[in-house]
């Protein structure tokens, strides 16, 4: 048997240590095929919306979306913007992918597609049957499947890869900051009543074994911690004033751990934010970042 010195011995553990140390969590194969499934084409306020299905990963559950696009083809590359959008929980109507499907079918009439995917929490009762202590690899898959629908997003004809957004509500909001600091193909991203740690959401139904664990657990996956990886895009904050689920000092911490080239707004609304003052707020941002045709 082959018996190394043990300086060599301790370099290689060193080596190995320090590459299990640096591997990143929500790496995935980018070959692996997206395995499209069209279900129904529809339109909707004059857009083409195709009601799909994809699957982020070999062996996962297929992911349900809509894919929104302008009535005619592209008539030159780069000609359309790209928005991924990502949905809140809370309202049962629109704990899913649309949420912001008349925003998005709107948008395409200024040359726009977009993605508007189910999230995990979009399954009835996700909430209060989930197991916390699945909540941080739950998280990390989820955060790869907003990557996989980035790619879906960025393979439509006629998509500009230099003029994409992200946009999210509550759990999405704080999904998307953790998806885009890995990704980082976005441009701008709009942020609406994310809070700044996962934790500060994870126990208002069933209780974990062991609280110390969890917190731990879950804190390399908190948005706080992420935001500023976000950067150079730009980043918009939507926050409610009479937030229940997201207090001022919560807000004030989430928006100042971002870096420059960002935008806060405050509204007279609850956490769904579900007024026309916020939507077109949103849409005026996303108009001025993405260089829209008006």
């Amino acid at each position: 048997m082959l018996k190394l010195p043990r300086f060599l011995v301790l370099t290689l553990v060193l080596a190995a240590t320090s590459l299990c140390v640096t591997a990143d969590p929500f790496d995935y194969d980018r070959t692996a095929p997206l395995s499209i499934h069209e279900v129904a084409t529809t339109t909707h306020d004059g857009a083409v919306v195709r009601d799909i299905t994809f699957v982020p990963l070999p062996g996962r559950e297929p992911v349900k979306a809509f894919l929104v696009t302008p009535a005619a083809p592209a008539k030159k590359p780069s000609a359309f913007a790209g928005i991924l959008y990502v949905h809140w929980l809370g309202e049962p109507a629109t704990t899913n992918r649309t949420e912001f499907l008349s925003e998005a079918a709107a948008l395409t009439r200024n040359g726009v597609v977009s993605v508007l995917v189910d999230a995990m929490w979009a399954q009835p009762d996700w909430y209060e049957k989930r197991i916390p202590e699945e909540d941080a690899a739950h998280s990390t898959q989820q955060v790869i499947a907003l990557r996989r629908a980035l790619d879906l997003l960025l393979a439509q004809p006629g998509v500009d890869p230099a003029r994409i957004a992200v946009v999210g509500h509550d759990y999405g909001a704080m999904h998307a900051t953790v998806m885009g600091a890995a990704d980082r193909r976005a441009k701008t991203y709009v942020l609406m009543a994310g809070t700044p740690h996962f934790i500060d959401w994870a126990l208002y139904a069933r209780q974990p074994k062991d609280l110390a664990a969890l917190r731990a657990e879950l804190a390399p996956l908190d948005p706080v911690s992420h935001v500023a990886g976000l950067a150079p895009a730009t980043v918009f904050f939507q926050f409610a004033q009479n937030d229940k689920y997201v207090p001022a000092a919560a807000a004030a911490a989430f928006y100042a751990a971002a870096l420059p080239r960002k935008q806060l707004a405050t509204y007279r609304a609850g956490h769904d934010l579900h007024t026309p003052e916020v939507a077109a707020d949103r849409i005026t941002w996303l108009m001025r970042e993405l260089s829209l045709n008006r």
